[in-house]
């Protein structure tokens, strides 16, 4: 049967905000991904890929939006939608690019960094999957990006996930057959515009006859407001920063039961134990560059979802961010991390707002970036739970995954964690001018998840 759908569909003000740094820091994000080789390889070496294509195909009646272009109509016809791409060639998206033969992890990052440094082509759906051949033990990298404006972190795992099987011998699909629907016209926007606006006449109108329930709001949300735009400034460091067009990438591995013991071992959670890990990245990076680290805290965003319900059913974006003051002055793993679930159990009780409902436009958009600004907050993390059990792709098992998210305005550092089938996989992205020794960051998180693992219960010192 062909798939239909009539209605005009409309960014949300979370997916909208994507949009708006997209023209100097492209909002990309996406997964670098490990899979086995053996079933996606033939005898000789050759990718088989039209049988990846084909079971992407299969599935791509799940995931409307990767068959969807981005319209920006003129702003009387309102906001952005997503419109039907009049035609769809699915080879567009799914590409292979040969590595060196018996590549390492070094060609592949840089392999993936030259992928991401490529803008998604408006004129089509914004996703792509490129698989990098040329590995090792015959695997096979696979780097995976979607614009930010399709999803966020948690709802991206959603949507990849739609497209992998839960057996390695499932059973290929069929592709539903699929017809674009007709762009809505000027006259259908305008329309719908209108009903937009009345709608939000109509809310506004129904704030000011329950001032109360607007005041409850205000109040509940200020405590997290307050630690976004009111707390004292962080010191400045070498990390602040205006981000470039380059980027430099570290990966780190981790097991996350070990993880999960040393957590509960401390009354922390798996992302306090992250967060640890980042602090030692920063301890040991700042103190190699001479910079003062021994009464030093410093301030990291760390993302934080507002989807509620099963995981497997998030959509778009829905997203707020907790700043956490990370004490990186204390020299002791164990130490710092039991200060930093004191901090985080705190501050995770505070009521968020979504980041779709901050100003960012005009003056009130300027006066709060600069406010921000003001902060030095220069470090942004997001720690996402993935599938607990193995997926495959045409076959193939996923091995590891990566998450990869972007940089923006003075954020010269994002880490991202993924936790999936037992295995904890992090991906440190860096402006490439401001971390020209990321790998100096990469060594002290490694050390400092070390020495946690082999702290003996109850240790501090």
């Amino acid at each position: 049967m062909a798939i239909q759908r009539r209605t005009i569909e409309r960014l949300s003000a979370e997916d909208a905000l994507m949009l708006w740094p997209d023209e100097t820091w492209p909002q990309d994000v996406g997964a670098l991904v490990l899979l086995e080789g053996d079933r996606l390889l033939d005898d000789d070496g050759r990718f088989r890929i039209e049988a990846v294509r084909a079971a992407v195909a299969a599935r791509l009646h799940l995931v409307p939006r990767f068959r969807q272009l981005l319209a920006v109509p003129p702003r009387s016809l309102g906001g952005p939608l997503w419109v039907d791409a009049p035609r769809f060639d699915i080879a567009d998206h799914i590409r292979q690019l040969p590595l060196p033969e018996a590549a390492d992890e070094s060609d592949l990052l840089l392999a993936t960094e030259g992928l991401r440094r490529r803008r998604l082509d408006r004129s089509r759906p914004l996703w792509e999957m490129w698989f990098l051949t040329g590995l090792r033990d015959r695997r096979v990298g696979l780097f995976v990006r979607f614009h930010h404006a399709i999803a966020d972190g948690m709802a991206g795992i959603a949507t990849i996930a739609m497209l992998l099987d839960t057996d390695a011998d499932a059973p290929a699909g069929v592709p539903v057959a699929w017809s674009p629907v007709p762009r809505p016209s000027a006259a259908d926007l305008l329309a719908d515009e209108r009903l937009h606006r009345w709608e939000r006449r109509r809310a506004r109108l129904a704030r000011l006859r329950h001032p109360g329930t607007a005041g409850r709001r205000l109040v509940a949300g200020w405590p997290a407001m307050r630690e976004l735009l009111a707390e004292p400034a962080y010191p400045v460091t070498s990390l602040d920063r205006l981000v470039g067009q380059d980027r430099t990438l570290a990966l780190l591995r981790a097991r996350l039961d070990p993880l999960k013991e040393v957590a509960h071992a401390h009354d922390a959670t798996v992302n306090d134990v992250f967060l640890t890990a980042v602090a030692g990245g920063l301890r040991a990076l700042l103190a190699e560059r001479g910079e003062p680290v021994e009464d030093a805290v410093l301030g990291v965003y760390v993302a934080v979802s507002l989807h509620r319900g099963e995981r497997s059913q998030a959509r778009g974006n829905l997203i707020s961010q907790m700043v956490v003051p990370l004490p990186i002055c204390v020299t002791n793993p164990v130490t710092r991390l039991r200060e930093i679930a004191t901090i985080t159990a705190r501050r995770k009780a505070r009521q968020r707002p979504s980041l779709g409902g901050m100003p960012h436009r005009g003056f009130a958009g300027r006066l709060f970036l600069k406010v921000l600004a003001r902060q030095h907050v220069n470090v942004m993390t997001a720690d996402l739970p993935g599938p607990t059990e193995p997926l495959y792709l045409a076959g193939a098992r996923l091995l590891e995954v990566f998450p990869m998210v972007q940089l923006i305005g003075r954020n010269s550092l994002v880490v991202g964690a993924l936790s999936y089938a037992g295995n904890f996989g992090v991906m440190a992205v860096a402006d490439r001018d401001a971390y020209p020794d990321l790998e100096v960051f990469r060594a002290g998180m490694l050390e400092t998840v070390t020495s946690l693992l082999s702290a003996p219960a109850g240790a501090t010192r």
